[in-house]
């Protein structure tokens, strides 16, 4: 009799982690973990970018610029871009005058932007730093 339990016991013993371990594996498996349709589009910061029209990437790019180095950085690239694509000189202005903006609200101050300012798309960064004073 106790010979029999014992052998009942080891069974159970090699069975009983097995089954543990399968119906885990199974409950595991047929959860819905993810909360989006798997054809649901997920946009990446490169496909956001992506997204972006020509100007729009590029003044973003320019005022990251700014506050990295200073506007002068950006007033240079701003001018090496429209250079090098002449179909963002209609959106020059708009970019000088952000950045303008940027300027000010980097260094807390008009004149200080101001003493950045350089002849790139007229006066349009003169009246971004004059307009966000």
């Amino acid at each position: 009799m106790i010979k029999a339990i014992r052998h009942l016991g080891r069974s159970l013993a090699i069975v009983l982690p097995v089954v543990l371990v399968l119906s885990g594996t199974l409950a595991v498996a047929n959860v819905p973990w993810v909360g989006a349709p798997a054809d649901a589009p997920v946009l990446t910061a490169a496909a956001e970018r992506a997204a972006l029209s020509p100007q729009a990437a590029l003044q973003e790019q320019l005022v990251t610029t700014l506050r990295r180095e200073d506007p002068t950085a950006a007033l240079t690239g701003l001018q090496e871009a429209v250079t090098r694509d002449p179909s963002l000189a209609p959106h020059c202005q708009d970019i000088a005058r952000a950045l303008g903006e940027a300027a000010v609200e980097k260094y807390g101050s008009a004149e200080r932007a101001q003493s950045h300012a350089r002849p790139v798309c007229d006066t349009a960064y003169a009246s971004g730093v004059a307009r966000a004073n």
